[in-house]
Protein backbone atom coordinates (compact mmCIF):
# COMPACT_ATOMS: atom_id res chain seq x y z
CA UNK A 1 0.00 0.00 0.00
CA UNK A 2 1.29 4.02 -0.60
CA UNK A 3 0.04 6.83 -0.25
CA UNK A 4 -0.14 8.58 -3.10
CA UNK A 5 -2.89 10.96 -5.03
CA UNK A 6 -3.33 8.49 -8.28
CA UNK A 7 -5.31 9.43 -11.26
CA UNK A 8 -9.40 7.64 -10.66
CA UNK A 9 -9.56 7.58 -14.40
CA UNK A 10 -10.36 4.18 -16.09
CA UNK A 11 -6.94 4.34 -17.03
CA UNK A 12 -5.78 3.38 -13.61
CA UNK A 13 -4.17 0.26 -13.29
CA UNK A 14 -5.89 -1.15 -10.10
CA UNK A 15 -8.03 -4.15 -10.92
CA UNK A 16 -11.79 -3.56 -10.44
CA UNK A 17 -13.73 -4.67 -7.15
CA UNK A 18 -15.80 -7.76 -8.21
CA UNK A 19 -20.09 -7.41 -8.22
CA UNK A 20 -19.86 -3.56 -7.39
CA UNK A 21 -21.57 -0.69 -9.33
CA UNK A 22 -18.30 1.64 -8.51
CA UNK A 23 -14.87 -0.18 -8.81
CA UNK A 24 -13.20 3.31 -8.90
CA UNK A 25 -12.16 4.61 -5.21
CA UNK A 26 -11.46 8.03 -5.84
CA UNK A 27 -9.52 10.94 -4.03
CA UNK A 28 -12.03 12.18 -1.20
CA UNK A 29 -12.12 16.31 -1.60
CA UNK A 30 -11.44 16.82 1.64
CA UNK A 31 -8.46 14.40 2.11
CA UNK A 32 -4.86 15.34 1.15
CA UNK A 33 -4.12 11.29 0.61
CA UNK A 34 -5.19 8.30 0.24
CA UNK A 35 -4.44 4.55 0.10
CA UNK A 36 -4.43 2.56 -3.18
CA UNK A 37 -3.97 -1.44 -3.90
CA UNK A 38 -1.12 -2.36 -6.29
CA UNK A 39 -2.08 -5.09 -8.17
CA UNK A 40 0.50 -4.82 -11.10
CA UNK A 41 2.87 -7.15 -9.84
CA UNK A 42 0.30 -9.77 -10.16
CA UNK A 43 -0.99 -12.59 -12.15
CA UNK A 44 -4.47 -12.91 -13.47
CA UNK A 45 -4.82 -16.22 -11.55
CA UNK A 46 -2.77 -15.18 -8.63
CA UNK A 47 -4.76 -16.01 -5.31
CA UNK A 48 -4.27 -12.78 -4.03
CA UNK A 49 -6.87 -11.40 -6.78
CA UNK A 50 -9.90 -12.95 -4.57
CA UNK A 51 -9.47 -9.42 -2.16
CA UNK A 52 -11.32 -7.77 -5.39
CA UNK A 53 -14.37 -9.40 -4.17
CA UNK A 54 -14.75 -6.26 -1.18
CA UNK A 55 -17.12 -7.46 1.50
CA UNK A 56 -19.85 -4.97 2.66
CA UNK A 57 -19.69 -3.74 6.38
CA UNK A 58 -21.87 -2.42 8.65
CA UNK A 59 -21.01 0.13 11.12
CA UNK A 60 -22.87 1.92 13.48
CA UNK A 61 -23.83 5.44 12.88
CA UNK A 62 -24.92 7.43 16.49
CA UNK A 63 -26.35 10.29 15.19
CA UNK A 64 -28.21 12.14 17.68
CA UNK A 65 -31.20 13.44 15.83
CA UNK A 66 -33.00 11.42 12.71
CA UNK A 67 -35.24 13.74 11.15
CA UNK A 68 -33.92 16.63 8.76
CA UNK A 69 -34.91 19.67 7.41
CA UNK A 70 -34.53 20.41 3.56
CA UNK A 71 -34.79 23.89 2.38
CA UNK A 72 -33.61 23.45 -1.37
CA UNK A 73 -36.14 25.05 -3.93
CA UNK A 74 -36.57 22.08 -6.54
CA UNK A 75 -36.92 19.47 -3.62
CA UNK A 76 -40.38 18.66 -2.78
CA UNK A 77 -40.19 17.81 0.62
CA UNK A 78 -39.04 19.86 3.57
CA UNK A 79 -38.38 17.13 6.01
CA UNK A 80 -36.77 13.62 5.37
CA UNK A 81 -35.50 10.50 7.97
CA UNK A 82 -32.47 7.86 6.11
CA UNK A 83 -31.91 5.33 8.18
CA UNK A 84 -28.67 4.39 6.20
CA UNK A 85 -25.79 6.10 5.15
CA UNK A 86 -24.44 4.37 1.98
CA UNK A 87 -26.05 2.02 0.06
CA UNK A 88 -24.88 -1.23 -1.18
CA UNK A 89 -27.26 -0.84 -4.63
CA UNK A 90 -23.73 0.24 -5.92
CA UNK A 91 -25.69 2.65 -8.71
CA UNK A 92 -22.78 4.18 -10.76
CA UNK A 93 -24.84 7.46 -10.90
CA UNK A 94 -25.76 7.81 -7.32
CA UNK A 95 -26.01 11.41 -6.47
CA UNK A 96 -25.52 10.80 -2.78
CA UNK A 97 -22.12 9.22 -3.27
CA UNK A 98 -20.55 12.29 -1.85
CA UNK A 99 -21.80 12.45 1.43
CA UNK A 100 -19.22 9.64 2.41
CA UNK A 101 -16.21 12.02 1.53
CA UNK A 102 -17.55 14.30 4.48
CA UNK A 103 -17.41 11.08 6.53
CA UNK A 104 -13.75 10.58 5.48
CA UNK A 105 -14.41 8.16 3.08
CA UNK A 106 -14.72 7.94 -0.82
CA UNK A 107 -17.81 8.20 -3.07
CA UNK A 108 -16.81 4.88 -4.45
CA UNK A 109 -16.29 1.56 -3.43
CA UNK A 110 -16.55 3.14 0.50
CA UNK A 111 -20.08 3.98 -0.25
CA UNK A 112 -21.43 0.83 -1.75
CA UNK A 113 -19.27 -1.34 0.74
CA UNK A 114 -19.28 0.96 4.57
CA UNK A 115 -23.09 1.55 5.25
CA UNK A 116 -23.73 3.22 8.12
CA UNK A 117 -26.75 2.06 9.78
CA UNK A 118 -29.06 3.99 12.31
CA UNK A 119 -29.76 1.36 14.96
CA UNK A 120 -32.20 3.65 16.97
CA UNK A 121 -33.70 5.61 14.03
CA UNK A 122 -37.55 4.55 15.23
CA UNK A 123 -36.44 5.59 18.87
CA UNK A 124 -34.67 9.00 17.75
CA UNK A 125 -37.88 9.36 15.57
CA UNK A 126 -40.75 9.14 18.21
CA UNK A 127 -38.78 11.24 20.26
CA UNK A 128 -38.79 14.10 17.69
CA UNK A 129 -42.35 13.76 16.34
CA UNK A 130 -43.38 14.48 19.81
CA UNK A 131 -41.42 17.83 20.05
CA UNK A 132 -43.85 20.54 20.33
CA UNK A 133 -42.82 22.50 17.58
CA UNK A 134 -43.49 19.63 15.49
CA UNK A 135 -45.99 20.83 12.10
CA UNK A 136 -46.63 17.32 10.91
CA UNK A 137 -45.70 17.93 7.60
CA UNK A 138 -44.95 14.79 5.20
CA UNK A 139 -41.44 12.82 6.06
CA UNK A 140 -39.60 11.44 3.07
CA UNK A 141 -38.25 8.08 3.73
CA UNK A 142 -35.10 7.91 1.58
CA UNK A 143 -34.51 11.57 0.47
CA UNK A 144 -30.40 10.61 0.15
CA UNK A 145 -29.82 6.82 0.57
CA UNK A 146 -32.43 3.80 -0.39
CA UNK A 147 -34.18 2.63 2.83
CA UNK A 148 -34.98 -0.82 1.03
CA UNK A 149 -31.57 -1.43 0.45
CA UNK A 150 -30.02 -5.36 0.89
CA UNK A 151 -29.58 -4.44 4.83
CA UNK A 152 -33.37 -4.00 5.63
CA UNK A 153 -34.25 -7.54 5.23
CA UNK A 154 -32.24 -7.89 8.42
CA UNK A 155 -32.21 -4.79 10.43
CA UNK A 156 -35.53 -3.89 9.71
CA UNK A 157 -34.89 -0.15 10.77
CA UNK A 158 -37.67 1.11 7.88
CA UNK A 159 -39.99 -1.00 8.87
CA UNK A 160 -39.73 0.29 12.34
CA UNK A 161 -39.59 3.79 11.40
CA UNK A 162 -43.20 3.09 9.80
CA UNK A 163 -44.32 1.51 12.65
CA UNK A 164 -44.06 4.68 14.51
CA UNK A 165 -45.14 6.63 11.35
CA UNK A 166 -48.50 4.58 11.48
CA UNK A 167 -49.05 4.99 15.36
CA UNK A 168 -48.70 9.01 14.67
CA UNK A 169 -50.72 9.17 11.51
CA UNK A 170 -47.63 10.84 10.56
CA UNK A 171 -47.97 11.28 6.48
CA UNK A 172 -45.10 9.96 4.87
CA UNK A 173 -43.57 9.50 1.61
CA UNK A 174 -41.15 7.02 0.43
CA UNK A 175 -38.61 6.50 -2.31
CA UNK A 176 -36.75 3.27 -3.16
CA UNK A 177 -35.94 1.24 -6.34
CA UNK A 178 -36.10 -2.33 -4.56
CA UNK A 179 -39.21 -4.79 -4.38
CA UNK A 180 -38.67 -5.01 -0.80
CA UNK A 181 -40.97 -2.57 0.28
CA UNK A 182 -44.20 -5.08 -0.32
CA UNK A 183 -42.75 -6.49 2.54
CA UNK A 184 -44.21 -3.62 5.05
CA UNK A 185 -47.68 -3.58 2.71
CA UNK A 186 -49.41 -4.50 6.25
CA UNK A 187 -48.28 -0.91 7.42
CA UNK A 188 -48.88 1.01 4.05
CA UNK A 189 -52.13 -0.20 2.72
CA UNK A 190 -53.93 1.09 6.45
CA UNK A 191 -51.76 4.32 6.36
CA UNK A 192 -52.67 4.69 2.34
CA UNK A 193 -56.19 4.14 3.36
CA UNK A 194 -55.74 7.23 5.94
CA UNK A 195 -54.40 9.14 3.16
CA UNK A 196 -50.81 8.95 5.23
CA UNK A 197 -48.43 7.05 2.79
CA UNK A 198 -47.46 7.27 -0.75
CA UNK A 199 -44.53 5.15 -2.12
CA UNK A 200 -42.42 6.45 -5.70
CA UNK A 201 -40.62 3.44 -7.29
CA UNK A 202 -38.04 4.10 -9.46
CA UNK A 203 -37.36 2.72 -13.22
CA UNK A 204 -35.12 4.16 -15.48
CA UNK A 205 -34.86 1.35 -17.82
CA UNK A 206 -36.63 -1.93 -18.76
CA UNK A 207 -33.59 -4.11 -19.84
CA UNK A 208 -32.68 -6.36 -17.38
CA UNK A 209 -28.72 -6.73 -18.48
CA UNK A 210 -28.08 -2.60 -18.57
CA UNK A 211 -30.17 -2.79 -14.95
CA UNK A 212 -27.77 -5.46 -13.80
CA UNK A 213 -24.76 -3.30 -14.68
CA UNK A 214 -25.62 0.39 -13.95
CA UNK A 215 -27.71 -0.68 -10.42
CA UNK A 216 -26.39 -3.88 -9.66
CA UNK A 217 -27.27 -4.82 -6.29
CA UNK A 218 -30.86 -3.66 -6.95
CA UNK A 219 -34.30 -4.86 -7.80
CA UNK A 220 -34.51 -6.06 -11.36
CA UNK A 221 -36.60 -4.04 -13.78
CA UNK A 222 -39.70 -7.03 -13.58
CA UNK A 223 -39.69 -7.03 -9.81
CA UNK A 224 -40.33 -3.24 -9.81
CA UNK A 225 -43.20 -3.62 -11.69
CA UNK A 226 -44.41 -6.03 -9.45
CA UNK A 227 -43.98 -3.65 -7.02
CA UNK A 228 -45.79 -1.15 -8.36
CA UNK A 229 -48.88 -3.68 -9.37
CA UNK A 230 -48.80 -5.10 -5.64
CA UNK A 231 -48.76 -1.62 -4.04
CA UNK A 232 -51.41 0.18 -6.13
CA UNK A 233 -53.58 -3.75 -5.56
CA UNK A 234 -53.27 -2.33 -1.99
CA UNK A 235 -54.33 0.86 -2.29
CA UNK A 236 -51.28 2.51 -2.11
CA UNK A 237 -50.51 5.79 -4.25
CA UNK A 238 -47.29 4.86 -6.33
CA UNK A 239 -45.57 7.06 -8.82
CA UNK A 240 -42.77 6.01 -11.03
CA UNK A 241 -39.78 7.94 -10.97
CA UNK A 242 -37.95 7.49 -14.36
CA UNK A 243 -34.59 8.68 -12.82
CA UNK A 244 -32.10 9.28 -13.93
CA UNK A 245 -32.41 9.75 -17.51
CA UNK A 246 -29.21 9.29 -19.12
CA UNK A 247 -29.40 10.98 -22.77
CA UNK A 248 -27.90 8.70 -25.22
CA UNK A 249 -28.29 5.88 -22.63
CA UNK A 250 -31.75 5.40 -21.51
CA UNK A 251 -33.99 8.21 -22.26
CA UNK A 252 -35.39 6.64 -25.59
CA UNK A 253 -36.92 4.10 -22.92
CA UNK A 254 -38.85 6.36 -21.69
CA UNK A 255 -42.23 6.29 -23.64
CA UNK A 256 -42.30 2.44 -22.60
CA UNK A 257 -41.74 2.58 -18.73
CA UNK A 258 -44.35 5.02 -18.36
CA UNK A 259 -46.56 2.45 -20.55
CA UNK A 260 -45.16 -0.76 -18.42
CA UNK A 261 -45.68 1.66 -14.90
CA UNK A 262 -49.31 2.95 -16.30
CA UNK A 263 -50.42 -0.66 -16.78
CA UNK A 264 -49.01 -1.95 -13.16
CA UNK A 265 -51.32 0.69 -11.57
CA UNK A 266 -48.75 3.67 -11.31
CA UNK A 267 -51.18 6.97 -11.22
CA UNK A 268 -48.52 9.58 -11.59
CA UNK A 269 -45.16 9.95 -12.82
CA UNK A 270 -41.63 12.26 -12.74
CA UNK A 271 -38.23 12.10 -14.32
CA UNK A 272 -34.89 14.01 -13.08
CA UNK A 273 -31.98 14.09 -15.66
CA UNK A 274 -28.32 12.79 -14.66
CA UNK A 275 -26.44 14.05 -12.18
CA UNK A 276 -22.74 14.57 -11.89
CA UNK A 277 -21.53 16.08 -9.18
CA UNK A 278 -18.44 15.74 -7.40
CA UNK A 279 -16.26 12.89 -7.58
CA UNK A 280 -19.85 11.07 -9.56
CA UNK A 281 -18.68 12.45 -12.29
CA UNK A 282 -15.32 10.05 -12.89
CA UNK A 283 -17.18 7.10 -11.36
CA UNK A 284 -19.51 7.54 -14.22
CA UNK A 285 -17.15 7.71 -16.59
CA UNK A 286 -15.20 5.19 -15.51
CA UNK A 287 -18.92 3.21 -15.88
CA UNK A 288 -18.78 4.04 -19.39
CA UNK A 289 -15.70 3.43 -20.08
CA UNK A 290 -15.79 -0.86 -19.15
CA UNK A 291 -19.46 -0.93 -20.00
CA UNK A 292 -20.96 1.38 -22.98
CA UNK A 293 -17.34 2.47 -24.56
CA UNK A 294 -18.91 2.79 -27.91
CA UNK A 295 -21.37 4.99 -27.01
CA UNK A 296 -19.58 6.68 -24.39
CA UNK A 297 -18.48 9.41 -26.92
CA UNK A 298 -22.19 10.23 -27.95
CA UNK A 299 -23.74 9.86 -24.40
CA UNK A 300 -20.94 12.68 -22.75
CA UNK A 301 -22.08 14.94 -25.61
CA UNK A 302 -25.59 14.69 -25.34
CA UNK A 303 -25.11 15.48 -21.60
CA UNK A 304 -22.43 18.47 -22.02
CA UNK A 305 -25.33 20.00 -24.61
CA UNK A 306 -28.45 19.36 -22.37
CA UNK A 307 -26.04 20.61 -19.11
CA UNK A 308 -24.83 24.28 -20.94
CA UNK A 309 -21.48 22.44 -21.86
CA UNK A 310 -20.72 20.91 -19.29
CA UNK A 311 -21.12 17.43 -17.37
CA UNK A 312 -22.92 18.94 -14.25
CA UNK A 313 -24.69 21.56 -13.55
CA UNK A 314 -25.59 22.38 -9.35
CA UNK A 315 -27.76 25.27 -9.96
CA UNK A 316 -31.37 24.67 -8.45
CA UNK A 317 -33.69 24.08 -10.88
CA UNK A 318 -31.86 23.43 -13.84
CA UNK A 319 -29.85 20.44 -11.70
CA UNK A 320 -33.12 18.29 -12.06
CA UNK A 321 -34.12 18.94 -16.05
CA UNK A 322 -30.87 20.30 -18.06
CA UNK A 323 -31.40 22.95 -20.99
CA UNK A 324 -31.09 23.38 -24.46
CA UNK A 325 -32.44 21.28 -26.83
CA UNK A 326 -31.71 17.90 -25.74
CA UNK A 327 -32.71 18.65 -22.44
CA UNK A 328 -35.83 19.66 -24.08
CA UNK A 329 -36.66 17.12 -26.15
CA UNK A 330 -36.77 14.86 -23.22
CA UNK A 331 -39.31 17.21 -21.26
CA UNK A 332 -41.71 17.22 -24.22
CA UNK A 333 -41.52 13.51 -24.47
CA UNK A 334 -42.07 13.09 -20.73
CA UNK A 335 -44.89 15.44 -21.03
CA UNK A 336 -46.51 14.03 -24.31
CA UNK A 337 -46.28 10.22 -23.13
CA UNK A 338 -47.40 11.13 -19.31
CA UNK A 339 -50.68 12.85 -20.67
CA UNK A 340 -51.18 9.28 -22.87
CA UNK A 341 -50.81 7.15 -20.10
CA UNK A 342 -52.68 9.63 -17.42
CA UNK A 343 -49.66 9.85 -15.08
CA UNK A 344 -49.03 13.94 -15.51
CA UNK A 345 -51.81 14.65 -12.72
CA UNK A 346 -50.74 14.47 -8.59
CA UNK A 347 -51.28 11.36 -6.32
CA UNK A 348 -53.85 12.59 -3.94
CA UNK A 349 -52.46 14.89 -1.39
CA UNK A 350 -51.20 13.27 2.32
CA UNK A 351 -53.55 14.63 5.01
CA UNK A 352 -51.53 15.37 8.54
CA UNK A 353 -54.54 16.25 10.35
CA UNK A 354 -55.16 13.87 12.34
CA UNK A 355 -51.31 13.11 13.48
CA UNK A 356 -50.86 12.60 17.24
CA UNK A 357 -47.70 12.15 18.92
CA UNK A 358 -46.32 8.56 19.32
CA UNK A 359 -46.17 6.66 22.97
CA UNK A 360 -43.00 7.66 24.32
CA UNK A 361 -40.87 4.65 25.67
CA UNK A 362 -41.83 3.93 29.35
CA UNK A 363 -44.64 6.78 29.25
CA UNK A 364 -47.99 7.92 28.33
CA UNK A 365 -49.42 9.35 25.57
CA UNK A 366 -49.53 13.35 25.89
CA UNK A 367 -52.90 14.74 26.19
CA UNK A 368 -52.21 18.03 24.47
Amino acid sequence: MSAVQPSSSPENNARPAVGRGAPLAPPNRFEPTRLVDDFEQLDDADEALDARRVPTVYLDDNSKTIIRENDSPDIPFRFSINPYRGCEHGCAYCYARPGHETLGMNAGLDFETKILVKRNAAALLRQELNRPSWPAETVAISGVTDCYQPIERKLRLTRECLEVLAEARQPCGIVTKNALVTRDLDLLAPMAAARTAHVAISVNTLDHELARKLEPRTSNPAARLRAIEQLSAAGVPVRVMVAPIIPGLNDQEMPAILKAARDAGAGAASYVLLRLPYAVRPIFEDWLARHAPLARPRIEALIRESRGGRMNDGRFNSRMRGEGAYAEQINQTFKVFAKKYGLDGPLLPLDGANFRPPVLDGAQRRLF
